[in-house]
């Protein structure tokens, strides 16, 4: 199955509206948003982020900020976490880099939103490249059960 075939299935699952588009590639996260029309802070990238004891979990942070390590740690009571490479966060969740979401993901794991991504509507990953969804961010959140908390910093 196509990943943006796991990624619609699984929002049609959990009863959550999402608008596929398909969009010219981009070169990085700002020229998405131009080719978009949207600014950086309405993409939301979906981070895997790796425990010690080799587990995983999704922090989805807008565009225009990156994850706070600190904050995180805390959150979840580690003292711990890491970026895995491109491999292993395919091996994780079935998505290559660019593309990851939890919605499909091969794993359901844990949801750590941003909480500055919500009361808007968001862009975020479809499952491939070239496609990118938008979503009411609070459905989203509310539909991946995520627990949504400050996990970030301005870039």
């Amino acid at each position: 199955m196509r990943g943006t075939e796991r990624f619609l299935a699984d929002a049609a699952n959990r009863g959550l509206g999402v608008h596929l588009v398909e969009r010219a590639a981009a070169s990085s996260l700002e020229d998405a948003a131009r080719i978009m029309g949207i600014t950086p802070a309405d993409i939301v990238k979906s981070l895997v982020v790796k425990h010690r004891d080799g587990t995983f979990l999704f922090a989805l942070v807008p565009g225009d900020r990156q994850i706070s390590w600190p904050k995180l740690r805390a959150l979840l009571g580690v003292n711990k976490l890491s970026m895995p490479s491109a491999e292993v966060a395919f091996e994780a969740t079935g998505y290559e880099r660019g593309t990851i979401t939890p919605l499909g993901s091969t794993t359901p794991w844990p949801v750590y939103a941003d909480a500055s991504i919500t009361g808007r509507r968001i862009s975020m990953g479809a499952g491939e490249h070239g496609f990118s969804a938008f979503v009411n961010a609070d459905e989203l959140a509310a539909a991946l059960e995520a627990v949504v908390a400050d996990i970030s910093d301005p870039i």
